[in-house]
């Protein structure tokens, strides 16, 4: 399996169960084709560089995934005919970032301490 950086831009004006309805039936999706999901970053609300359908803003989402070569080509088609998704790239990674990956997964992230004041 490979490992693939996939960013979409979903419609802006989506409540916020749609947006989560859509992630979700994209995981399911890929998922469903023998794929792993690594992470999952959404970045929010942002203006878009040029309109899309008429739209001026875009919520920007960050997957990360390993899955068979032959699911990608299905996840795109999903994505032609999925309303939510105004526009996607899918990136495969080299063998070296995908190291540079789990060395960056596998660091723990700091926790923050409450102190008593």
């Amino acid at each position: 399996m490979n490992i693939y950086e996939n960013i979409i831009i979903l419609n802006a004006s989506l409540a916020d169960e749609e947006i989560k309805s859509a992630i979700t039936k994209i995981e399911e999706f890929i998922t469903g084709h023998g794929g792993e999901i690594v992470k999952i970053n959404i970045w929010g609300k942002k203006k878009l560089a040029y309109e899309i359908k008429k739209q001026k803003r875009g919520l920007y989402v960050l997957l990360v995934y390993k899955t068979p070569p032959s699911t990608i080509k299905k996840l795109e088609e999903f994505y032609r005919v999925f309303d939510a998704v105004k526009k996607h790239i899918i990136i495969k990674l080299s063998a070296k970032q995908a190291k540079d990956l789990e060395k960056i997964e596998a660091i723990p992230e700091p926790v923050e301490q409450k102190g008593e004041v």
